[in-house]
């Protein structure tokens, strides 16, 4: 077996040439040379052989230590490294001369004795060894040089006087070799720049699951919204005396905050373990409880400006007529049910002053609701607009990079680059909703700007504006033109405003969507049973009532039409043949219950009829109090009257306060016995057929369908002292609700007060 190789160089060079090489700079010195050699380094750097320019030959270390011929000061031979882990500041020591026949050194070595101060090249000495032992040639008695080692101390003494000899031949020796140039501009690079160029260099992520407890401050700015014609709707239906404006505009801006609710033990008492932990129970549609995930969006606006516009010869004024400032608070909440991933309901509670009255309300949608009301229904996914977007919802798995793009809920969206918000880099996305834009309703973007840090948006700017005007129609063809006007509300909707984080905090426990749990809700204890159902559509005249909490259900009062042929011979006419009541609503007046009967006949000729009814079966009293007939079409389908539960059964499961224990209290519609005196009950049947020019049969679902609602107005009086005095406040109270009859779920409801601060 061969000698083992050695080389001249010190543990700390070869250290270095390790981390240059991607090798390991652990272990001996032995170790660490067999480890180079391995990666293929040659042996002239390793210091294993030397170059001798005189012969064009290598020799061995030992050789030329061994060998007086070849033992000359040529230090330059001699690899110059950095050591990447010594902590010693790098010493500057003097080099030999060297030979004549070097000319490039020779003549620099002897312009710097005959000139005494050599020219000297600056350069920042970095925190490295260049050498550990240096070898300085001392002159023997043959004028030769024998090479001592010297002390360091000796060495800095040495480097301080003979510093004019050093530096422009020490850079000449270090740029000669390429692993030192490539260490020396990575320092460079780092310490001029490439720290900052590094940090900043925006890596790509997928977005974040939600965690319970997560929370986000964010700004509301440059908030507008415009609504005018049937879109004034979605801000007056809140209100109990809606002003008549034909345009309102509203402007705002304040705090908010969105937030995971971290639900406690409490929710869990059906689980058999602490699995789901985090999650809450919530009540579905049908009353029923489930495990879901609880997202809440609290908006506090410290401007919420209102202007409204009224009519002025037949036109929309341009000119405000009405404009109150005020303050609001908002807060829309979502429970999203765990397995299947569905929004279960939707809260919006909204607090208002303006001026010198007061609203508060609150309403519950059973599904997807909120802010922009049945909207979301036209274009599902357009909700998003109101609150920052959640990103695991809306991105999924995908990666967020440069030139990225997908679709999620009917929005298209493109990775566009990055950008700078305050101090951080962060990717910017565009979006636009795929329907509003198709279909020709107007548009829908936002640009969102997207942190891997938050699970949330943390900067986003919505611009939306839908209308039924021809003029943003342009590009759509007579037929969509025909099916818009069909389906979209007459007039405009505007709504624009940018979305800032401020302070972000995150939970711990990741939210695990897509899992079962103990005791969820199956199908067969959600829809009623369908020996319950009833097919009144095929010959009868309306939805069966066979109230036992209410003195006149609509079954018993039906027997009093008989008696206003006199008076209402189209009526009587109509629910004699084949015409039949599509919408009914009862009142309480005393001891008496009025009823208003909206009736259709076969001939699409429609009405209404509107009387009172008293007394007790078999002694009927029935008084004619109004009639009249509807200007417009009204279609006469009964091939399209879904098979419902009758008004009686329907009313029974809301009342049952294990299901729904909002609606029975003395603020709702019942009392635990019955009805409130002041609460009606109504239904409507809606069917498809002709109409707006063209026939939508094709186009929609051929089944109708039946609505049941119950409305309650009353007035509450608070005793208030003030001082020495006392007053008595009224305040203005509503509640309402919606239920669907072909199958008992509660739609939702609205509740709200309006007090006069006075």
């Amino acid at each position: 077996m061969g000698e083992e190789p050695t080389t001249n160089l010190t543990v700390a060079k070869l250290k270095a040439l390790c981390v240059l090489n991607d090798v390991s700079a652990s272990g001996k010195k032995a170790e660490l040379l067999a480890r180079l050699l391995e990666a293929g380094v040659d042996k002239e750097t390793l210091g294993i052989e030397v170059f001798d320019e005189e012969t064009s030959t290598f020799h061995t270390t030992a050789e030329k230590d061994g060998s007086p011929e070849l033992d000359t000061d040529d230090g330059e031979d001699e690899p110059v490294m950095l050591s990447l882990e010594d902590d010693d500041t790098m010493e500057n020591v003097p080099l030999p001369s060297g030979d004549k026949g070097d000319e490039g050194r020779t003549q620099s070595g002897q312009d710097a004795d005959e000139e005494g101060d050599g020219e000297v090249l600056e350069a920042e000495i970095l925190e490295a060894d260049l050498v550990d032992d240096v070898d300085l040639s001392e002159p023997d008695a043959s004028g030769e040089r024998e090479a001592v080692p010297l002390p360091k101390e000796s060495s800095a003494k040495a480097a301080a006087k003979n510093e004019s000899k050093v530096e422009a031949t020490t850079l000449m020796e270090m740029v000669r070799r390429p692993q030192t140039v490539a260490v020396l501009l990575t320092f460079i690079l780092l310490g001029a720049g490439g720290w900052y160029y590094v940090n900043n260099q925006l890596e790509p992520f997928t977005a974040d699951s939600l965690r319970y407890g997560d929370t986000m401050g964010y700004m509301i700015t440059d908030g507008s919204f415009l609504a005018s014609e049937e879109y004034v709707k979605l801000v007056t239906d809140r209100l109990d005396d809606p002003p008549e404006y034909c345009k309102i505009r509203l402007s705002f801006q304040g705090d908010s905050t969105v937030s995971i609710t971290e639900g406690d033990g409490s929710a869990l008492s059906t689980q058999s373990s602490d699995d789901r932990l985090g999650a809450v129970k919530v009540r579905g549609g049908q009353g029923l409880s489930w495990l879901g995930v609880e997202s809440v969006n609290d908006m506090s606006f410290s401007q919420f400006d209102l202007s409204g516009h009224n009519e002025f010869l037949g036109k929309c004024s341009d000119t405000t007529i009405d404009s109150t400032t005020g303050q609001a608070d908002l807060k829309l909440t979502t429970w999203k049910e765990l397995r299947e991933q569905v929004v279960l309901a939707t809260e919006l509670e909204f607090a208002t002053t303006l001026q010198k009255t007061s609203y508060e309300g609150t309403a519950f949608t059973y599904g997807v609701g909120g802010l922009l009301g049945g909207l979301e229904d036209l274009s599902p996914g357009l909700g998003m607009v109101v609150a920052p977007v959640e990103l695991a919802d809306f991105f999924g798995n995908a990666y967020i990079t440069k030139d990225a793009t997908g679709t999620s809920s009917g929005w298209e969206w493109r990775v566009t680059g990055s950008e700078k918000v305050g101090s951080t880099n962060m990717w910017k996305v565009t979006a636009s909703h795929r329907d509003i834009r198709d279909f020709c309703l107007g548009y829908a973007s936002m640009t969102m700007w997207l942190d891997a840090e938050s699970p949330w948006a943390a900067r986003q700017m919505v611009d939306v504006a839908i209308s039924s005007s021809e003029a943003s129609q342009t590009s759509c063809s007579a037929w969509q033109q025909r099916g818009i006007d069909a389906v979209l509300p007459e007039g405009e909707l505007e709504l624009h405003h940018t979305f800032e984080r401020t302070t972000l905090s995150r939970g711990v426990k990741a939210i695990e969507l897509g899992k079962t749990y103990d005791n969820r809700p199956q199908p067969n204890e959600l829809n009623p049973d369908d020996d319950d159902l009833v097919n009144w559509g095929v010959d009868g005249t309306h939805l069966p009532d066979n109230s036992s909490v209410r003195d006149h259900p609509l079954d018993l009062a039906m027997g009093c039409i008989d008696e206003f042929s006199g008076v209402a011979s189209g009526a009587v006419s109509a629910l004699e043949n084949d015409g039949y009541v599509w919408r009914a609503v009862n009142e309480q007046n005393g001891t008496a219950t009025e009823w208003n009967l909206s009736w259709v006949d076969s001939d699409t000729t429609a009405g209404w009829l509107h009387f009172a009814v008293s007394g007790s079966a078999g002694a009927l009293t029935c008084e004619f109090i109004a009639k009249g007939t509807f200007d417009e079409s009204i279609s006469h389908n009964r091939d399209s009257i879904p098979e419902v539960l009758p008004l009686h059964d329907i009313e029974a499961r809301l009342m049952d306060a294990q299901r729904y224990p909002i609606l029975t209290s003395p603020e709702a519609l019942f009392t635990g016995s019955g009805l409130h005196d002041s609460t009606k009950i109504g239904y409507l049947v809606v069917v498809p057929g002709t109409g707006f020019g063209i026939d939508f049969s094709d186009l929609l679902d051929t089944s109708g369908a039946t609505t049941v609602d119950f409305q309650r107005s009353w007035v509450e009086t608070v005793e208030v002292t003030v001082g020495d005095e006392e007053f008595i406040r009224e305040i203005d109270r509503s509640f309402s609700l919606l239920a669907d009859a072909s199958d008992g779920r509660l739609i939702g409801w609205t509740s709200l007060s309006i007090e006069e601060l006075g």
